[in-house]
């Protein structure tokens, strides 16, 4: 594996181990009714926009199609073998 492959592989992992940005303003949500931080009132409005939520999803669809390509080449190769 090459460093690109490498740093490639890093990035699908975060991606899939992180909260997504609907969980995050779930919690924020639950914060700010407890306790109206501004800071938390910010981050809440930052989970909120749509060009926020796009991006989210956007890159959570790639690191998974790309892991169904991966996939699906190593079930060829042993198709292949076998």
């Amino acid at each position: 594996m090459d460093a690109v492959e490498a740093s490639g592989q890093f990035w699908r992992d975060q991606v899939r181990q992180r909260w997504t940005v609907e969980q995050d303003r779930e919690v924020l949500a639950r914060l700010i009714d407890y306790d109206a931080d501004p800071f938390e009132v910010e981050l809440y409005e930052l989970a909120s926009d749509p060009q926020t939520l796009l991006i989210d999803r956007a890159q959570r669809r790639q690191a998974g199609q790309y892991e169904r390509h991966v996939r699906r080449l190593k079930d060829r190769g042993r198709r292949a073998r076998g």
